[in-house]
């Protein structure tokens, strides 16, 4: 009875459970002309950067790739990722930087200031790409390859990037009244005008952050499972996210690019992830009917690392490199040499090519016929038939 009675008494505060609004979004670095702020959004970004590296860096040295070159590509795909989801935010959400209309009354200066929020995934996938590209150009490996080692470390950057939009307080969804509703400060720009101070909103940065972490993990299973390769788990992540994007989208909100298609007006994010769907799906299936690369190897053709060894003039045979610092040669020529030479032997000394001398030969006659015994030979014999 009295546990009974004791889960009573919780009721009500497990029905007015909430997310709360952060109380903190940054802190302030004193520099001698002023302070230089950080914001939370951007350390969220950048928290989500490092994790999905180093997850990407781990499975791009399982694939056999050039130590190091994983900084080589992200140096050229990261600037890019952050130019092109800023451009895509822009266009997508035009209003706060040209007005509404582009009648003019924006304010242009809000473009480059990304610590306000605003990064479109796909602008930053798109010329992300294109940075990955030039890096992978440069490092002599294949695009396709390394960006099925970054699928995964993708979606686990963006779940942990999505955190940002929770300090910033933006990006919710509409009212609710479940135990995880989120609280928005009344007085933010952010709080949608007519509504009641303590109202909730769905948490949509956490409902995708779950998302894409979940994602992670199914990703990593099916890749262990079937190893995809030519790009393939890289459309399985296209397909995954934007299939959650589209539901999680259409919660929202917040102020966004209305477009119509077939009659249907929605968000211009939500036809994006559906076109972005079809497109990965179709790419899945046809890379799929293609099999697997032969030879399966990360780096393009032509720029693979040099052999450990070389071939030699003659097809099956290699070349061996002598120690040029050897005095003697290994020529059973130098047999009568002393013995505290390095490598020196005595004519009546078995050699390899006295074992394999042909029937009717004596043993030791090459060595004989090349010095006699006492006398120190001064031009070395030839190597014939050492067949080396």
């Amino acid at each position: 009875m009295q546990p009974l009675l004791q889960a009573t008494a919780l009721a009500p505060t497990l029905v007015s459970a909430s997310i709360p609004s952060p109380d903190w979004s940054g802190f302030d670095i004193p520099l001698p002309w002023g302070s230089l702020r950080i914001h939370a959004y951007a350390l969220c970004i950048l928290a989500g950067i490092v994790v999905g590296l180093w997850l990407t860096s781990v499975r791009w040295a399982k694939r056999g790739a050039p130590e190091g070159s994983v900084w080589d590509i992200v140096i050229w795909a990261i600037p890019f990722g952050i130019i092109g989801g800023r451009l895509y935010h822009v266009v997508s959400s035009p209003d706060a930087y040209f007005g509404p209309g582009f009648d003019g009354t924006g304010d242009l200066s809000l473009i480059p200031q990304i610590q306000r929020g605003g990064l479109g995934i796909w602008g930053a996938v798109v010329l992300g790409a294109v940075g990955a590209w030039i890096g992978c150009r440069r490092s002599g490996v294949k695009l396709s390859a390394f960006v099925d080692a970054a699928a995964p470390g993708l979606l686990l950057a963006q779940a942990i990037g999505r955190w940002g939009n929770y300090f910033n307080q933006e990006l919710f969804g509409g009212p609710t009244t479940l135990p995880w509703g989120l609280q928005i400060d009344a007085n933010n720009p952010n709080f949608p005008a007519g509504m009641p101070a303590d109202t909730l909103f769905h948490p949509t940065f956490l409902y995708e952050s779950l998302w894409n972490l979940a994602g992670v993990l199914i990703l990593l299973a099916l890749d262990r499972r079937f190893t995809f390769r030519r790009s393939r788990l890289f459309w399985l992540y296209a397909m995954y996210y934007t299939l959650g994007r589209v539901w999680i989208e259409a919660m929202r909100i917040d102020d966004a690019e209305q477009i119509s298609i077939l009659g249907i007006t929605t968000r211009l994010n939500v036809w994006t992830s559906i076109f972005v769907f079809l497109a990965a799906l179709t790419a899945f299936i046809l890379l799929g009917l293609k099999g697997r690369p032969d030879p399966d190897t990360v780096y393009l053709a032509g720029r693979e690392p040099d052999k450990a060894v070389t071939m030699g003039p003659h097809a099956g045979t290699v070349t061996e490199v002598r120690d040029p610092d050897n005095v003697v040669s290994d020529s059973d020529s130098r047999g009568n040499l002393p013995d505290n030479h390095s490598g020196s032997r005595h004519a009546s000394d078995p050699t390899e090519e006295a074992e394999a001398a042909p029937a009717g030969r004596k043993p030791g006659a090459d060595a004989t016929a090349a010095g006699h015994s006492g006398s120190t030979a001064t031009e070395p014999a030839p190597e014939a038939g050492t067949g080396k």
